[in-house]
């Protein structure tokens, strides 16, 4: 793969574990040199997730939905269909080695794809996710593994908010999130969503083009072949 290239991998519906255990293989083989930069980009089935530090206290009932602590950073949060999540795993040494600059290029990229869809959206001072108004619409929490990033972001583009109710989103209390659907008052479609998403995220990043594949390949040698 061409180094100012980004593989993009467009997964569909896929379960938290599954995503996992796919980007622990791909943070290996970025970290090995065996694959370039690439994005995943999914959707999940109901699921919390509990960043390492985050307080379980923040999840206010006994849900019937899964609950994971995993390794990224950033307090509890809720994933579900209609909500866009994306993985970046990208090698850090190649875009300034800073985390935070990482985290305000996701969040800036993410502010103009809303914008491409009319959707006025904002950085908050001091915290962390995309906001309209007063409402988050997006979130954000992230790993890096020699300086190999990998978690990432979920946008809410058209999915039920009821869940979000259960928790206290981000660890904030009182914070109120939202969709695009909602902000909309209209059905968003996803698939374009995540071209739009794709697109906006390779040229924050500097990346010359998107290379789009459909399924995560059980081999590394299925990503060489790009190279």
């Amino acid at each position: 793969m061409h180094a100012k290239s980004l593989s993009c991998l467009d997964l569909g519906l896929v379960e938290y574990t599954q995503a996992l255990a796919w980007q622990e293989e791909l943070v290996q083989q970025r970290c090995r040199g065996e694959i370039g930069d690439t994005l995943l980009l999914l959707e999940h089935p109901p699921v919390f997730t509990l960043g390492r530090g985050a307080d379980a206290r923040n999840i206010l009932t006994a849900p019937q939905i899964p609950i994971h602590r995993v390794s990224r950073g950033g307090e509890v949060t809720f994933h579900g269909p209609g909500q866009l999540v994306g993985y970046p795993i990208l090698d850090l040494n190649r875009h300034g080695r800073d985390v935070h600059l990482y985290l305000r290029t996701l969040e800036t990229a993410l502010i103009e794809v809303l914008a491409a869809y009319g959707i006025t959206a904002r950085q908050a001072s001091g915290l962390t996710g995309v906001w309209v108004g007063e409402r988050k619409i997006a979130s954000l929490g992230i790993g890096v593994r020699r300086w190999v990033t990998y978690h990432g972001f979920a946008l809410n583009v058209d999915l039920d908010l009821g869940s979000f109710n259960d928790i206290v989103p981000c660890g904030l209390p009182g914070v109120r999130m939202t969709s695009m659907a909602e902000s909309l008052g209209h059905a968003v479609d996803m698939a374009s969503v995540k071209i739009c998403t794709a697109t906006r995220l390779a040229q924050r990043f500097g990346y010359e083009e998107t290379l789009w594949q459909k399924h995560f390949p059980t081999q590394h040698s299925a990503l060489n072949a790009q190279r």
